[in-house]
């Protein structure tokens, strides 16, 4: 029970209200060393609930040690603006019933407006670490009473090159008094490694999610296709037939995800489109209509694949298949989140095959096979497979004469610094002149 610990009463009303009374894996493992001040370092796969995991221990700080204060005393930072702004509602939502204001501060909106945001001094700030650089190069961000610092989707936010921006955000705060979190969807390497040393304090390691810990009520299958027009077909087929309330489709390219759109609304399936080329305006009209049942379809690049919380999500059609074992993690953790039913389906031509199979294999795990009888193709998977799963090549035979007896070996080719000649390429040898007798 979130009132077991010790969260300001404030908290616990909101809670109430929002019906959140069993804090998740993450919430309960995170919570109370993060209420005692420790540094953390998390790895909770995405739909854990691990937002409240730092947001309450935030809120509850700021409630419980009033501080005169003429700047920020939290500061999130994240990935995308889209999670930024989610972060900033649940944000809202816990800190209702107190008087708490945050600020958001990411690309594509008015810097000034901005700037005048940060005037009013709002207890937290949240933002994408290019665009809070610019306003603390400006003068317009102060760090110097932040009190915690959050990095959430950490690995991800690395993954886009931002590491040099964290760290110079994180050296503008205050480290005497800074308590740190870190929350990344995987462990990460070398990049992330480096940077929990220079800015965390031991930090205390809570790992939540292993790679093959996937939501248990989440199905998870594969369908095999001939080619990416009978992939079309069998997408049209799905969204038609599968009971479901929201859907999210994948693809690898924006060209793909603008080409599938047109397709889908040809065929009457409400449906709209995220990317990364998409405006700001764009982007956040994409995931409102989604939330708000006026589409019922995303399709989407990986710039949809973390962070994105839509209630209702319960089925993830990977059209193309995800490049990495955590990108499709993350895919597929948009459906079925906290516990709830969903289904994942990702189309597989020929040339997916082995990314699949290698996948299963990160996941220890094996993907239900499946067929839509009503679209059968000829391509049902490689005829040998390798005991790793891959598809068997075909190794050339040995050249060998009809007698049974092995060809004769290719002489050796002629050395590089003395080309040999041959017919036909306009090379013509010199005659071999005679000898001729000394002259007197």
């Amino acid at each position: 029970m979130f009132a077991d610990y010790g969260l300001h009463e404030r908290l616990l009303k909101a809670l109430s209200s929002l019906s959140f009374t069993e804090p998740t894996a993450v919430q309960a493992a995170a919570i109370p060393p993060a209420l005692e001040g420790r540094d953390l370092r998390v790895t909770a796969k995405t739909g854990s609930g691990k937002t409240a995991a730092f947001v309450l221990p935030a809120l509850h700080r700021l409630l419980t040690e009033s501080r005169p204060q003429a700047a920020a005393r939290v500061l999130i930072l994240l990935p995308t603006r889209e999670l930024a702004q989610q972060t900033l509602r649940e944000v809202e939502r816990f800190a209702q019933f107190t008087f708490l204001k945050a600020g958001l501060i990411t690309g594509g909106e008015g810097f000034k407006e901005q700037a005048a945001a940060l005037r009013k001094n709002p207890e937290i700030v949240i933002g994408t670490p290019g665009r809070l650089l610019e306003h603390l190069q400006a003068g317009s961000l102060l760090l110097g009473d932040v009190e915690m610092l959050v990095l959430d989707e950490a690995d991800r936010m690395l993954d886009l090159g931002m590491s040099d921006d964290v760290l110079k955000l994180a050296a503008a705060c205050a480290a005497a008094q800074r308590q740190t979190l870190l929350f990344s969807a995987t462990t990460g390497g070398r990049v992330l490694d480096r940077v929990v040393d220079e800015i965390l304090r031991e930090p205390q390691l809570l790992l939540l999610n292993r790679r093959n810990e996937l939501n248990e009520n989440l199905r998870q299958q594969i369908i095999t296709a001939d080619d990416v027009r009978h992939k079309e077909r069998l997408l049209q087929w799905l969204l038609a037939h599968e009971a479901f309330a929201q859907a999210i489709v994948f693809t690898n390219t924006r060209a793909q995800a603008d080409r599938l759109v047109g397709v889908l609304r040809a065929s009457k399936v409400k449906s709209y489109v995220l990317h990364g080329e998409k405006d700001q305006e764009e982007r956040k009209q994409a995931v409102d209509r989604l939330r708000q049942g006026h589409v019922n379809v995303l399709v989407a690049t990986d710039v949809a694949a973390r962070g994105l919380d839509i209630e209702g999500v319960d089925l993830v059609i990977n059209f193309d298949m995800p490049r990495s074992g955590d990108e499709y993690v993350h895919r597929i953790g948009r459906a079925g989140r906290v516990g709830q039913a969903g289904l994942a389906i990702s189309l597989i031509c020929h040339n997916d095959w082995n990314l699949m199979s290698s996948i299963e294999r990160y996941l220890k795990q094996a993907f239900e096979r499946r067929q839509v009888k009503e679209l059968l193709g000829s391509y049902t998977g490689p005829k040998k497979l390798k005991a790793s799963g891959k598809a068997a090549g075909s190794k050339k035979k040995k050249q060998t004469k009809k007698d049974g007896a092995p060809a004769k070996a290719r002489k050796p080719a002629a050395r590089k610094d003395k080309p040999a000649a041959s017919v036909g390429d306009g090379f013509t040898a010199p005659k071999r002149r005679k000898p001729q007798a000394p002259t007197a």
